[in-house]
């Protein structure tokens, strides 16, 4: 004979199954996106229409058009004090793949981060990666660089952190997410990273800048709500968000000083 618990113990009562239930994503039109690659697009049309106005700066330039004079990233420029060169190389592209394959990373990356992320968070992301991107271009190669893939690293660095903060939301998905950033990572540092002309060391700083600035600002969702539905708060502090983006700054900031001194 096997007695049964006591009905007046709740500590014997059997334990109901937990029930998964479906949470809807935040839903936004990703307007940072699409704007920066109109930006984009525009300082690439004006690249052009440089060269059949006035045709190139000068002799040794190597083939830049005016806005790559101007804008890309130049260390012996930089070191006289032209620091805008740190941020203005994502605005401009050395031809038509280039900021094709570029953008194309940018629409596919963010249109998902920029709902997770927010639009001001997601733009602050952003220009972090390509000014951390661009820092280590400028103290470990030489010549010149220009690209929006330094920032597109700081996305891909950003979705990887995002990924593991909430992987007990997503689940198994989250793993199998988290690993195909990391393949594409891996791909783009490695091989093609490996390729002549290639700014890879603006690949690895954006992508530090990326996950220097998540692991401190990057939503922490928590569900929240009744059986009337349930819906995703993001648990993070604005103060966060400052230290994040303060962090990056700092850090690369301090780097870029150091190289300017050299």
């Amino acid at each position: 004979m096997i007695d049964s618990p006591s009905a007046s113990d709740p500590s014997a009562r059997p334990t109901p199954p937990q029930q998964r239930v479906r949470v809807p994503l935040p839903q936004s039109a990703p307007y940072v996106t699409n704007t920066l690659i109109g930006i984009t697009v525009v300082f690439f049309l004006l690249q052009k229409f440089s060269i059949v106005l006035w045709g190139y700066p000068l002799s040794f330039t190597n083939g830049m058009d005016w806005l790559e004079y101007y804008g890309a990233r130049i260390n012996e420029f930089i070191q006289m004090g032209q620091v805008w060169r740190l941020i203005t190389p994502a605005l401009l592209h050395g031809n038509l793949p280039h900021i094709f394959f570029n953008m194309y990373a940018l629409l596919s990356m963010g249109t998902s981060l920029e709902r997770y992320f927010g639009h001001r968070r997601f733009l602050l992301l952003y220009v972090l990666g390509a000014f951390a991107g661009n820092v280590a271009s400028f103290l470990f190669t030489t010549g010149f660089s220009v690209g929006a893939s330094t920032a597109i690293f700081g996305l891909i660095g950003a979705e990887g952190v995002f990924l593991y903060q909430n992987r007990k939301l997503f689940g198994s998905e989250a793993r199998r997410a988290l690993g195909n950033v990391i393949f594409v990572a891996a791909i783009n540092l490695f091989i093609i990273g490996s390729l002549p002309y290639i700014d890879n060391w603006g690949h690895i700083g954006g992508l530090v800048g990326g996950l220097m600035f998540t692991s401190f600002a990057g939503p922490l969702w928590q569900v929240e709500g009744n059986m009337a539905g349930y819906s995703l708060v993001d648990k993070r502090p604005a103060r966060d968000v400052i230290t994040g983006s303060s962090m990056v700054l700092l850090v690369f900031g301090a780097l870029a000083l150091w190289g300017m001194m050299r």
